[in-house]
């Protein structure tokens, strides 16, 4: 098998996104006797350490450059490609966010291998490593691996388990500072539109409306439900080409594409096109007035009903059994 898999660590806001330690997971499920590697970048990557040694890691490369704080291709090239050349690792895996589509293949490409996006499941079949991974929609699985020399692979976020914590382990700390020059862009700043919600492709409970709220205050509901079970709130494309909500919202097949343990769909119809970005969550609720709903094909609890009489009951109910107190 094996003898080295490396691992990007991502950050985002100065902290591990959990694909990274999913990804460590996924790393330990094929890596048997072989070393798995950690990297992470950034002014305050050493601080990640001891997160990384607990989930798996057994060597971490920190690259601690002030270029990296924020992700640019050119700056995350230069050092992924320099680490690589160093590390000559067996396996490669990223997660599959939006840092990882937008690098995974431009470093695919320039180490001239061939990458497998999007895999929700790694196993190993007579040796080699096998990757499950969503095609048309979610709607066929199939199963691919590399005939490249090093296996490069992005995960879905969600679909990995992440492994106990073991506060043990103890990984190798390896300084690898990189020289990163000849930047084309340079970022100096992000603004963002203010939000305290839940990152959507990693919540693992998300509540999510369509054109059935409405308007704008429609979501509030919606809201209320989320943050009393510290949900993620996303939107079908309706919602959002009705200016109900930001298109940051947007689950489906030109949105973001979630697998959380519980999503709960209020006033969605179900269209193809929302389903291909949920229809691999865990557990589905479908509230809807309309009985024939595409959506109650799909989910596992159906409710037929007004949201705006449901999701209230739903949310005392929840309350209650929050709280202790004997529904």
């Amino acid at each position: 098998m094996t003898k080295k898999i490396l691992v990007l660590a991502e950050m985002k806001d100065g902290n591990l996104r959990n694909v990274s330690i999913e990804g460590l997971a996924a790393a330990r499920r094929v890596a048997q006797d072989s070393e798995v590697i950690a990297a992470v970048f950034g002014s305050n990557a050493t601080e990640q350490t001891s997160i990384l040694q607990q989930y798996g890691a057994d060597t971490i490369y920190i690259v601690d450059n002030p270029n990296l704080n924020l992700y640019t291709p050119s700056a995350y090239m230069q050092s992924m490609n320099e680490l690589i050349q160093t590390i000559k690792p067996d396996v490669i895996i990223m997660g599959h966010t939006a840092v990882g589509k937008d690098l995974a293949p431009r470093l695919a490409a320039r180490l001239g291998i061939g990458l497998v996006s999007d895999a929700t499941n790694l196993t190993v079949e007579n040796g080699e490593i096998v990757f499950t991974r969503p095609i048309y929609s979610g709607k066929v699985f199939q199963k691919k691996k590399s005939i490249s020399s090093t296996v490069f692979a992005t995960i879905r976020p969600n679909n990995i388990p992440a492994l106990e914590a073991d506060t043990t382990n103890v990984a190798k700390v390896v300084s690898h500072p990189v020289d990163i020059t000849d930047l084309r862009t340079v970022i100096t700043e992000v603004v963002k539109k203010a939000s305290s919600g839940v990152d959507l492709t990693e919540a693992k409970i998300i509540v999510s409306g369509g054109r059935g709220v409405k308007s704008v205050d429609g979501f509030n509901v919606l809201k209320e439900l989320a943050d009393l079970l510290g949900a993620g709130v996303g939107a079908s494309r309706g919602a959002c080409d009705a200016s109900f909500c930001d298109y940051s919202m947007q689950i489906g097949q030109t949105g973001k594409v979630v697998t959380p343990d519980l999503y709960i769909a209020c006033g969605i119809s179900g269209a193809i096109q929302h389903l291909a970005g949920m229809s691999n969550s865990k557990i589905i609720v479908a509230i809807n007035k309309d009985p024939e709903a595409p959506i109650f094909k799909v989910a596992d609890y159906g409710i037929v009903g007004d949201l705006f009489e449901v999701v209230p009951l739903l949310t005392e109910e929840f309350k209650k059994v929050l709280d202790g107190a004997v529904v």
